[in-house]
């Protein structure tokens, strides 16, 4: 037999419930809609990262190339006007190893400097493939 008092029990909590997730699923839908439309990072912003001005080489409006030498080591910046742009071009230079790679831009140079940079640029280790990342996954 169920009492009033547990049935405003339960009113009061499927309405709390209710209240707390009015928004759904909507929060973290925008929040996915943001990231996604985040504007990708240019050669400078990169280059700021890492404590370069970068020298111009390519100024187009597909790829763009900056030149950089820093404490680190020398190394060439590439951001691209979309994913597949990105990966066309890297299926084209395979000799371009090993590289970081991020949304719409590699980084090329040797190992140890890409090394040293790789944690300020957020990027993937990949020393041979593009499509292969050598960076170790995040364990679970």
């Amino acid at each position: 037999m169920t009492t009033f008092p547990r049935l405003a029990a339960f009113a009061l909590l499927a309405g709390l419930v209710a209240g707390c997730s009015s928004s759904g699923w909507g929060d973290y839908v925008e929040a996915a809609e943001n990231q996604k439309s985040a504007a990708p990072l240019t050669v400078e912003q990169l280059s700021a990262k890492v404590g370069c001005e970068p020298r111009m080489q390519v100024e187009g409006t597909e790829l763009r190339t900056g030149y950089c030498k820093t404490v680190d080591g020398e190394f060439f910046v590439n951001t691209f006007a979309s994913e597949p742009l990105k990966d066309e071009w890297m299926d084209q230079a395979p000799e371009y190893n090993p590289h970081l790679v991020g949304p719409r831009w590699t980084v090329l140079g040797s190992r140890k400097v890409l090394e040293s940079i790789q944690e300020r640029l957020n990027g993937d280790l990949h020393l041979t493939d593009h499509r292969v990342s050598m960076t170790p996954a995040p364990s679970s």
